[in-house]
């Protein structure tokens, strides 16, 4: 992991005092509501549909277990005893009290933490491949261009204020786990034929009211040049981004509009950077900055191959079932013999997807200290990752992850879904998420029937903010709000960019909004289509692929009672 030099440690803190300031002044009067929403915003802060909500950086998705720790005390002193993991690798509080947010920042500046551009109009916080320098099909580990990123970006002066939000994210893996096609800026770090590490760029991709997939722009960029070539990108975005209208002012829309037009401006201003731009060419990057970087990023202490590791400590077959499923669902190959990576789930009945406790976090802390060398992931998939845990450990993690209600075995099952905190927090959120989220675990809870129905991925927004992905599901469900009342769109066929999902793209509608009380049944409507009519084998993917909407869209209208002959009129 990154270690925060003394320079991070004093920028931080000296960001807290600042902001301890403005808080203090806007309490008082003297700063207004107008001129305090960009300071808090870009510390990530907003005010919610309850109370203010914070969202804390974790950048490309990495914690040590003091840091969980710290998490886990915020949750239990300044919140109502839990957080929420997001898509985005950040953590989000509720119920924090705003006057009390200045102590919260200090809280997190002690354990080099922060939540600097988790918000506004910036570049946020950077992404990554959960799995990043511990996947076997790994090309080259991202997490030290991840953090020259997160250094670089960090209040760059001439980004502050873009026309909308902007997200990276990078990936070095063979497999896209990282949904690269989904972000403004998509890195995926590849190797050309003569063996040269370099960047595939790709542009413009986002959910939100209109779903577009990036476009690649550079199909080769030596990773020498990446820093000014993203330079290059978001000024030609600062430059001709639309700022009259919030629904058309991400990349994505200028992208589209300009097609190769944009590519060339971007090359365009490529050049000029290096050739006309005083000093220009000093951001080009060298191989002592990145062996600066790099070499936080080290194989922890104490992990070493080890032929003593490379066996479970008990007989597979002999093992309850239990552990069986887990070790199929929850455990992950390693690049380093003898080692797996876990998944913990935090998908379970009783608590909404993403969400941990304070004394879950602090139980997750005390497993990553025990079996995975203090250090634990945050996953796209709102889940936690220990990356370090010896093969021979398994057994006993499994045990003591059971105890910590860690050990659900639903990895990329139908319960492994991905939603956002929907109404019952967010402002802008149409509907409820953590309801439909909660009805539809309580229905799909017989494991061999989840088993049966096989990979799938199911996402969930309340609302066309997208924060839940939805596009991006096999199945996803939005909340939308019709004359005041909440009812739910199923598109079908959605994918993330994965290789079990095929090429990125937005799934597509199965009919007229459906009524809350009506979504678990349209799931299972749906599910029991798949089950009828796939192939030997088939994934829920691909048999939506082969067989087309109509079957399923047949399906859900089927079990309408609430909508009815209204809602198919509609």
């Amino acid at each position: 992991m990154y270690r925060y030099t003394e320079f991070d440690k004093q920028f931080i803190k000296l960001r807290a005092a600042q902001f301890r300031d403005q808080l203090e002044r806007h309490l008082a009067g003297t700063l207004s509501d107008d001129d305090f929403r960009p300071l808090r915003l870009q510390n990530g802060w907003y005010i919610q549909r309850h109370a203010p909500m914070a969202r804390i950086a974790i950048p490309y998705g990495e914690l040590n277990s003091a840091q969980l720790r710290r998490l886990a005390r915020i949750a239990r002193e300044y919140d109502r005893g839990y957080g929420h993991f997001t898509t985005r690798q950040n953590i989000q509080f509720n119920w924090i009290p705003l006057h009390r947010a200045a102590d919260v920042m200090e809280e997190l500046a002690e354990v080099d933490m922060h939540g600097i551009q988790t918000s506004g109009n910036c570049i946020r916080n950077i992404t990554s491949d959960a799995f990043a320098g511990i996947a076997p099909d790994e090309v080259v580990d991202p997490r030290p261009y991840c953090e020259i990123l997160r250094q670089w970006s960090t209040l760059h002066p001439e980004f502050a204020f873009l026309p909308r939000k902007f997200k990276i994210a990078v990936t070095g893996a063979k497999e896209d786990r990282a949904a690269l096609a989904w972000h403004d800026i998509g890195l995926h770090l590849v190797r050309n034929e003569a063996g040269d590490v370099g960047f595939k760029v790709l542009v413009g991709g986002g959910m939100g009211r209109t779903p577009i997939t990036a476009t690649v722009v550079r199909e080769f960029l030596p990773w020498e040049q990446i820093l000014v070539y993203i330079e290059a990108i978001v000024r030609v975005y600062n430059r001709y981004g639309r700022r009259d209208n919030i629904y058309k002012a991400r990349i994505k829309i200028l992208v589209k509009a300009e097609g190769p037009r944009f590519i060339d401006d971007v090359e365009e201003e490529f050049r000029a950077i290096l050739e006309r731009d005083v000093d220009g060419a000093a951001h080009l990057l060298t191989q002592d900055e990145l062996d600066r970087v790099a070499q936080h990023f080290d194989v922890p202490a104490g992990v070493r191959y080890d032929a003593a590791n490379d066996s479970l400590a008990v007989d597979v077959g002999e093992a309850p079932v239990a552990f069986r499923r887990w070790l199929e669902r929850n455990v992950h190959a390693h690049r380093f013999p003898g080692y797996r990576a876990v998944t913990l789930s935090l998908k379970r009945v009783g608590q909404a997807p993403g969400d941990v406790t304070a004394e879950q976090m602090e139980a997750a802390a005390d497993l990553a200290e025990r079996f995975s060398a203090g250090e634990i992931r945050v996953t796209h998939d709102q889940n936690l990752v220990l990356p370090w845990v010896r093969e021979s450990e398994l057994y006993a993690l499994w045990q003591a992850a059971r105890a910590a209600s860690f050990a659900t075995p639903n990895v990329g099952l139908l319960t492994d879904m991905i939603a956002c905190p929907g109404g019952d927090f967010c402002a802008l959120a149409n509907a409820r998420s953590i309801p439909i989220a909660a009805a539809i675990t309580e229905r799909f809870q017989d494991l061999d029937e989840l088993y049966d129905i096989g990979d799938i991925d199911v996402h969930m927004s309340g609302c066309m903010n997208s924060c839940g992905h939805h596009h991006s599901g096999h199945i996803g469900i939005l909340g939308v709000d019709k004359d005041g009342s909440e009812w739910y769109q199923i598109t079908l066929g959605g994918s993330d960019g994965s290789t079990p999902s095929g090429a990125a793209v937005a799934g597509k509608v199965i009919g007229p909004s459906f009524a809350a009380d009506e979504v678990p049944d349209v799931i299972e409507a749906v599910i029991e289509i798949y089950r009828e009519q796939r192939a030997a084998h088939e994934r829920f993917i691909d048999t939506v692929k082969r067989l087309g909407l109509e079957p399923f869209k047949a399906a859900a209208n089927a079990v309408r009672r609430t909508t009815g002959g209204k809602a198919m009129a509609a």
